[in-house]
């Protein structure tokens, strides 16, 4: 849901003084406020985060489950009055550690998994995805927990994002960024 418009446009340096327990995105400087995710949606997001996590011990990239800020297109020097588009994606894996900072993640994660929610829908599919291929995201998986799947796009050397697998609960899920790695979905579906 859109925030009133008390300013034309919001920056990370406005998202710097709101509330801390607010959830709230910036999406071309317009302020988005996020409902509080349902029960199922954290069961979901902990089980890829668990078996993300499980995977990532002593190598160099890290898994970071929201809340956690993605500053997709700040550039160096940039200060947050520039910075108009700050995302809280359900969970990133970041392989370049110098994107990360103690406010959150400068530039786009290697990976993005965005669980879905009824008030998310259209925002995972259309708008998320579109601002995920310019920023460079190079996998992005959309869970869906009302069908048990996920959808795992990959950027392709144009820099598009195009559906590489359509996977379901009984499927072994292999996360292309990360060699070696696969997530079992029956787990990450289990009820």
């Amino acid at each position: 849901m859109a925030l009133p418009k008390e300013k034309a446009r919001y920056t990370f340096a406005d998202y710097l003084t709101w509330d801390e327990n607010e959830r709230i995105e910036i999406i071309g400087g317009e302020a988005f406020l996020m409902a509080a995710p349902s029960s199922k949606h954290q069961e979901i997001s902990m089980e890829i985060s668990r078996q993300l996590a499980n995977f990532l011990v002593g190598k160099p990239c890290r898994v970071y489950p929201a809340p956690f800020n993605v500053r997709l297109f700040e550039k160096d020097g940039d200060a947050p009055e520039d910075v108009d588009t700050v995302v809280e994606p359900d969970i990133s894996v970041i392989c370049d550690r110098s994107k990360i900072d103690a406010r959150g993640c400068k530039g786009a994660p290697d990976l993005i998994v965005e669980i879905l929610s009824p008030s998310s829908l259209r925002n995972d599919r259309l708008v998320k995805l579109r601002l995920y291929q310019r920023a460079g995201v190079r996998e992005y998986w959309i869970a869906d927990p009302e069908n048990k799947t996920v959808q795992v796009f990959l950027l392709n050397s144009n820099g598009i994002l195009y559906l590489h697998e359509d996977y379901g609960q009984e499927d072994v899920a292999k996360v292309n960024v990360l060699d070696g790695c696969f997530i079992e979905l029956d787990k990450v579906f289990s009820e």
